[in-house]
């Protein structure tokens, strides 16, 4: 088998399984009566189990890009982009003369 399909079966794997403990925390404290609303209806296992399903998706996907991304090969090269001088202009604070010519300076004034 590959390593990329090894890799995604295993990450796959991990994120059902955080699924899975991240439902049962959300069951376990109750959070919005869920536990209630879970154990008092007769078709309430069908909520947990689309709960960890659609969960299981999300976390799976997290993890597996976790995982592609963590692949990449580290860069020996040089960082923090070119070394040149920044030059500053020698006032920040520069009054430039504008002449007003035409049928605008007359309406203006």
């Amino acid at each position: 088998m590959p390593k990329l399909v090894k890799l995604y079966i295993k990450n796959v794997l991990i994120g059902f399984a955080l699924a899975a403990a991240f439902v049962g925390l959300i069951l376990w404290l109750n959070v919005a009566g869920l536990w209630h609303l879970v154990t008092a209806v007769s078709g309430g296992w069908i909520a947990v189990l689309m709960l960890w399903v659609f969960n299981a998706i999300v976390f799976a996907g997290v993890q597996f890009a976790f995982a592609v991304m963590r692949l990449a090969d580290d860069d020996d090269g040089p960082r923090g982009g070119n070394r040149a001088r920044v030059t500053k202009p020698a006032s920040p604070m520069v009054a430039v003369p504008v002449s007003v010519s035409g049928r605008d300076a007359h309406r203006r004034s």
